[in-house]
């Protein structure tokens, strides 16, 4: 009997002791889950803390952080000092023009050597005859054309732009005489049109910038005839101003009438006297690197209105620029001494 309780009792309180340990085990992963859980609730806060605050600073809205976002931001930070860097810098505006030198180290130049002017012929696809006339006239041709570059310091280019059908019989008459001639500059990405003149003007200036440096860059019309040395002289003259436009300087009324050969579309932005600004003849004028400079850097803003000559002078005119009122460019007056006679 006395076995037998001892057996009970044993029992029991092994019974006992296994409720023990499993109510400990019990607590222990009980709490141990608690604690995990608290963890990951708290690191999932963390989480949720930095992509807000990631969203607040940077503004991506996205839900997650990776490693490429994190050099994303990196390099959009980087690129945003180096920009307000540039603002600052181009703000000088420093004493050689609108944009420190270095700019146009980064670009490559056709020519090494620092030339007088280039000239940009403006022409069109129908205008052959006045482009053979010139080449007869004053524009040197073939090794002619290489010598004055290198003796005088003047480039001279027909300036020519696309035709609106891609490819067409224009395009390849252009291609093939400019493979022939070598003396043109064809800008791609304008469609030639006597509508689009103004922004055919402000394509050449940025492209010549971009491929010459040069104390000048002229535009002339292709019915123009020129004394090339007289130009240069002229030129010359004024190679202490930084800034200058130089032209046969005119204003006249600005006309309303759609009907009108000169009609300006934005007419009701000149006033209610409906007369041009001061601006340069669009026969022939000049502007000193500075200026081209300008207009390659702003000419996605530049604005542009019916006539190129008005356009320019338009660009130029809230500017510390110094106008230049050139009898010697008149064409049309013929002037003594002119430089320019219009056919």
């Amino acid at each position: 009997m006395n076995s037998r309780g001892s057996t009970n009792r044993l029992s029991s309180t092994s019974s006992f002791r296994s409720r023990i340990s499993f109510l400990m085990l019990s607590m222990f992963s009980a709490m141990a889950a608690v604690y995990v859980a608290g963890r990951l609730w708290l690191d999932s806060e963390n989480r949720v803390y930095l992509i807000q605050e990631l969203d607040r600073r940077t503004g991506q809205g996205r839900s997650a952080i990776s490693v490429d976002d994190t050099l994303k931001i990196i390099t959009c930070r980087e690129q945003q000092r180096r920009l307000a860097a540039l603002q600052t810098e181009l703000g000088k505006a420093s004493q050689e023009g609108f944009v420190s030198k270095h700019l146009l180290d980064n670009n490559e130049k056709d020519s090494k050597k620092k030339l007088l002017a280039v000239v940009g012929v403006s022409t069109s696809f129908g205008n052959k005859k006045n482009r053979d006339a010139i080449r007869k006239a004053w524009m040197p041709t073939g090794a002619a054309l290489k010598k004055l570059e290198e003796e005088k310091g003047i480039v001279i280019r027909f300036v020519i732009g696309r035709s609106s059908n891609r490819g067409d019989s224009s395009d390849r008459a252009i291609d093939d005489e400019s493979r022939h001639s070598n003396d043109f500059i064809i800008l791609n990405d304008h469609v030639e049109s006597p509508q689009e003149q103004s922004k055919k003007t402000k394509s050449f200036f940025a492209h010549a910038v971009g491929h010459w440096d040069a104390e000048f860059y002229a535009k002339v019309n292709d019915n123009v005839y020129v004394n090339l040395d007289a130009v240069g002289a002229v030129l010359a003259s004024y190679l202490d101003k930084p800034r200058v436009y130089i032209g046969c300087m005119k204003s006249g009324e600005v006309f309303a009438q759609p009907e009108h050969k000169w009609y300006e579309p934005e007419w009701w932005k000149f006033g209610d006297g409906k007369s041009y600004f001061r601006h340069a003849s669009g026969e022939i004028f000049a502007i000193s690197k500075a200026l081209a400079q300008f207009i390659s850097i702003n000419r996605s803003i530049l604005r542009t209105y019916a006539h190129d000559d008005v356009s320019a002078g338009s660009w130029f005119i809230g500017l510390d620029v110094k106008h230049v009122d050139e009898g010697k460019f008149c064409c049309s007056s013929w002037s003594s001494g002119s430089v320019c006679a219009a056919a």
